[in-house]
């Protein structure tokens, strides 16, 4: 129970827990990240970043260049899609370096 003057935890903090919970029972421990795994996924988020406003830039000036709904539709449709890859391709790497497999 929480004391006077703590405030009650939220849904999350308390999934949170129950899963550090569950992991020390299960003898998983994270283990900390070194200055070069941690300057590595840095640079994979800003490269990240970077890929994602550029793609932005062009789906917006294409967006600007046509009124046709057919083909404003299918932009729409493929920024989606680059922009999933993208953040995927990131998680990729940053779940590469964490694992020292990069």
């Amino acid at each position: 129970m929480s004391g006077m003057g703590e405030k009650p935890k939220t849904a999350f903090d308390l999934a949170m827990e129950r899963l550090a919970a569950d992991d020390r029972e299960a003898g998983v421990q994270e283990t900390p990240l070194t200055a070069s795994q941690k300057e590595a996924i840095a640079e994979a988020r800003r490269v990240a970043s970077s890929r994602l406003a550029e793609r932005e830039i062009l789906y917006k000036a294409a967006m600007r260049h046509t009124a046709d709904p057919v083909v404003r539709e299918k932009a729409a449709e493929e920024y989606q899609i680059d922009r999933q890859r993208i953040e995927d391709d990131r998680d990729r790497a940053i779940e590469a370096i964490r694992s020292g497999k990069r």
